[in-house]
């Protein structure tokens, strides 16, 4: 099935059974066996050599892929690329190739094409001064002919850049995506401004991030510190009118209580049975019961074996130690010295120099 020829069993004429393409292989070898029909093991082999001829079939193309460039500073009749073409034909007489301008370009095309008539043809300009922001690339469609029977041609493309060039016309940039009207900014120089806005803006949220953070640090660091400190607690108590501290009901009215509570502050150990005391009269003075009460919470055996406070409420008539105000100190008869504040250190010299001047202020 993959044999490119067959032969005619009867008569030994050789045909093809594929289409045969000479670029691709000039010559094929096959073998032939011939035999007598009355005596198969009569047989001979013989090579045949057969040979591709050529037709033309193929048409001209370019020799390479053809890129160039026109400077915006371009003069008109300005040669800007010769062009070249090949044939995978063979042509005895040798080729000759044709070029023009495909149609649709011949009349609104920039620039002009001349057949050197030696198998080459060179790209004009038609104008002078190219704007690469107008346009920055020109598509040229060029026909290739050849002179075969019958004539093969083609349409091939030129691409034509429009490039920034210095005074001797070397290329210098041809970068027209990068490129908008003077008066604006190039897309790399938009990029660069947007990150320093980014890099920016990091920089500040990081910026109030730490001084927020450093707000909360405690002003205490550590113990080593003996800087004086103002420790802030923001916590106000409620007052007179704060009646969660305590119940006063229950200094007035001792029969509201509930003798089988139990302390709220510790868990006891043992239980013990609470010890029910005598109901006071309704026109008890306070200060009595109050000292009933400590009487029988110093006796009390389930109390707490440490300290603790007991608020009952009372004030009382007065203190014999007197009030220890310093507001009422300054109009006693005794006179204090001062003079230790000194001893005590730079901290104390405001206190000891204000103490001092009052004392000397009294001598004169």
């Amino acid at each position: 099935m993959d044999r490119v020829f067959n032969i005619n069993s009867g008569n030994g004429s050789i045909f093809t059974s594929k289409p045969l393409d000479r670029e691709t292989l000039l010559w094929h070898n096959i073998t032939v066996i011939a035999a007598e029909i009355n005596n198969p093991k009569q047989s001979s082999r013989v090579p045949v050599f057969i040979k591709v001829l050529d037709v033309n079939d193929n048409a001209p193309e370019f020799a390479m892929f053809y890129e160039t460039f026109v400077c915006e500073n371009a003069k008109a009749e300005q040669l800007i690329q010769t062009l070249s073409a090949v044939d995978k034909d063979d042509s005895h007489s040798g080729h000759q190739f044709s070029f023009s301008l495909a149609p649709e370009a011949a009349s609104s095309s920039n620039f002009t094409l001349q057949d050197n008539r030696d198998n080459t043809a060179g790209i004009f300009t038609r104008k002078n001064r190219y704007n690469r922001h107008e346009m920055s690339t020109y598509f040229l469609p060029v026909v290739i002919s050849d002179n075969d029977y019958p004539i093969q041609s083609s349409t091939e493309t030129v691409t034509i850049r429009v490039c920034a060039c210095d005074h001797r016309g070397k290329m210098l940039s041809c970068n027209a995506e990068a490129l908008i009207h003077p008066t604006g900014l190039s897309t790399g120089a938009l990029i660069a401004i947007l990150l320093c806005i980014i890099i920016l803006l990091v920089t500040v949220v990081l910026f109030a991030a730490l001084r927020r953070q450093r707000k909360k640090e405690p002003l205490i660091i550590s113990k080593e510190d003996i800087r004086d400190n103002i420790v802030s607690y923001n916590d106000e108590g409620g007052g007179e009118e704060d009646t969660q501290a305590f119940d006063i009901g229950t200094l007035r009215n001792p029969e509201a209580i509930d003798d089988n509570k139990l302390r709220r502050d510790i868990v006891p150990e043992t239980l013990f049975m609470p010890r029910r005391t005598a109901t006071a009269r309704d026109n008890t003075d306070v200060r009595d019961f109050i000292n009933q009460r400590l009487k029988e919470n110093d006796t009390d055996p389930t109390a707490p074996p440490y300290d603790s406070l007991a608020t009952y409420a009372y004030e009382g008539n007065g203190s014999v130690a007197e009030s220890l105000s310093s507001l009422e100190s300054m109009t006693t008869d005794g006179d204090q010295d001062y003079d230790y504040l000194s001893d005590w250190g730079p901290r104390f010299k405001k206190l000891a120099d204000m103490y001092g001047a009052m004392d000397s202020d009294k001598d004169s």
